[in-house]
């Protein structure tokens, strides 16, 4: 039987950087949202490699684009000194996402905000984060739910969305990606770090002032390191 962590160990363990189980932490997720933790929230294990990555190149404040239920922006909050912008746009995640980071005291912190990309102004950011947020739009028997519109015509407007916000961000602003967000990145980002040793690849980018050589907004490899 697992052993059962308080909310303190958790919050304790995560402020040094160490990783527990997922399931250490989603067990202060709502009950209906517990269980899809592993399909729709980053792993901790993600959360904290970024948080690291964050406080090494000093990023001072993240977007999570889909916070969902806001575990990527708890978790980050807890692990790093930045602050964490969550964009979501179902209501109820909204409101589980305020309580959890209420019930973790890192609400000073993280902000959630209601709306879709594209529909609502883009939080702005030294960095944006994405999970691969529009996915689900193309798992048409593995909805959340039906209270948002969702298909492939939906997928098509929310990756062109990203690109372009990621096109009109300013130079030296950082991407992060786990398992991509449906699009290429801008020929204008080049990879700084990747770390392939995740069950996703996570990268970090940078937009350069000006356009860069194309193979670097590829995942080849180059500029990258797996720290």
């Amino acid at each position: 039987m697992p052993e059962v962590y308080s909310l303190d160990d958790v919050a304790f363990a995560l402020r040094a950087q160490c990783c527990l189980t997922d399931r250490a932490f989603d067990r202060f997720l709502p009950d209906g949202l517990r269980a899809v933790s592993a399909q729709y929230w980053t792993p901790l294990r993600v959360a904290v490699r970024v948080a690291i990555w964050l406080e090494e190149l000093e990023i001072r404040s993240v977007a999570d684009i889909g916070a969902g239920v806001g575990k990527f922006c708890v978790v980050g909050a807890l692990a790093s000194r930045c602050r964490f912008i969550g964009l979501e746009q179902r209501v109820r995640l909204v409101t589980a996402a305020r309580s959890l980071a209420s019930a973790f005291q890192v609400a000073e912190r993280v902000d959630f905000l209601e709306g879709a990309l594209g529909q609502v102004a883009a939080p702005l950011a030294d960095a944006y984060y994405f999970y691969n947020p529009f996915g689900e739009n193309l798992h048409f028997d593995g909805h959340l739910d039906d209270d948002v519109e969702l298909g492939e015509a939906r997928y098509d407007r929310d990756v062109e969305a990203a690109g372009d916000l990621l096109r009109q961000a300013a130079a030296g602003t950082y991407a992060i990606t786990y398992n991509g967000f449906g699009g290429r990145m801008p020929e204008s980002y080049y990879l700084l770090r990747a770390d392939r040793r995740l069950a996703c690849e996570l990268c970090l980018w940078r937009k350069a002032h000006g356009r860069v050589r194309a193979t670097s907004s590829r995942l080849s490899g180059e500029h990258a390191s797996a720290a």
